[in-house]
């Protein structure tokens, strides 16, 4: 992807959930797994739709980023083949240089799926110079592209049946924040990519961020200049509180979502980014799916103010 030196220009995309699912053997449902099987199979298979998700691809080809971000919940019940799959879909979407990942809950949906990710998709979810293989401990990791530090945390788990909470722990915190401090030293835009949105009420209690507080009090000292979510399948805006101001918090809607559903159709969010510190400007752009065979239409354009000093929750 052509990088422009006056201006970065990044796509966000989250939860396309990828199907349809492949075969699956009865004692792989011996597990939380039986849950989510069912609720694919009422739910899930007829409102995400793999055509939806090529629109939604094909807009993002048109609008040319200079990188791409994936905000987890690739799969939905972290099957072998699922995830197998996934790698084929991430070598097909672009080079690891050019496409970051983070987890979703659903791709850590059982004991033992996190690491099988890690191993599949860990070109797309590796810092800088890092070597191959990756586990747990390589989050947050740090990509530095153009004037912009993306920094990739992971809040997945396995967790009990009917429960889709995230966790951010002290580990992390700490690590995350030498991150920040480093891209801040180096003159840098800091970008975090996290799936659980960390914003209270952002979703119900069971599928909360459990760390928000942690999460916050971390920009807080260190600062950010935007953070992008997925999780909640909801094009969102929120405000929360930074050491130079308040900093946006950005979702998107599920990026293979229909038309007809409880959740707004598919988009992908267009963020551009030019300035230097101190006077960062972000353009925040959303492009939604409107049906087959039809552009994806932009149903809103704004700017984010960087430093606004009344930082809310949602705006």
């Amino acid at each position: 992807m052509p990088y422009n030196r006056l201006m970065f220009r990044l796509a966000h995309i989250s939860d396309v959930h990828l199907g349809p699912l492949p075969a699956v053997a009865y004692r792989e449902l011996a597990s939380k797994r039986i849950v989510g099987y069912v609720n694919w199979q009422r739910n899930r298979r007829r409102l995400m739709h793999e055509g939806v998700l090529g629109s939604v691809l094909d807009g993002i080809a048109a609008a040319a980023p200079d990188h791409l971000a994936v905000t987890g919940d690739l799969v939905n019940l972290a099957l072998d083949g699922e995830i197998a799959a996934a790698r084929l879909w991430l070598e097909a979407l672009g080079a690891p240089h050019d496409v970051s990942v983070v987890p979703g809950n659903h791709d850590a949906y059982v004991p033992g799926a996190f690491d099988r990710i890690c191993h599949a998709w860990g070109a797309w979810m590796a810092g800088d110079g890092v070597r191959l293989p990756i586990g747990r401990s390589a989050f947050p990791y740090l990509r530095v592209r153009g004037k912009v530090a993306l920094i990739g945390i992971s809040t997945a788990r396995a967790t009990a049946p009917f429960m889709a909470n995230g966790f951010f722990e002290d580990g992390q915190a700490r690590r995350t924040a030498q991150l920040l401090d480093r891209a801040s030293a180096e003159g840098l835009y800091r970008l975090i990519m996290i799936h659980h949105p960390p914003v209270r009420r952002a979703v119900p209690q069971h599928k909360r961020l459990l760390g928000i507080g942690r999460f916050q009090k971390l920009v807080l000292r260190h600062g950010a200049d935007l953070v992008l979510h997925g999780h909640s399948h909801v094009p969102s805006l929120y405000w929360i509180a930074g050491r130079d101001g308040a900093i946006p918090v950005v979702g998107v809607a599920a990026g293979g979502q229909g038309l007809h559903g409880h959740h707004p159709p598919a988009q992908f969010n267009l963020l551009e980014i030019a300035g230097e510190p101190g006077a960062w400007r972000t353009r925040l752009s959303r492009r939604s799916y409107a049906g087959a065979a039809i552009p994806l239409v932009e149903v809103e354009s704004r700017e984010l103010a960087h430093g606004r000093r009344d930082p809310v929750e949602a705006d």
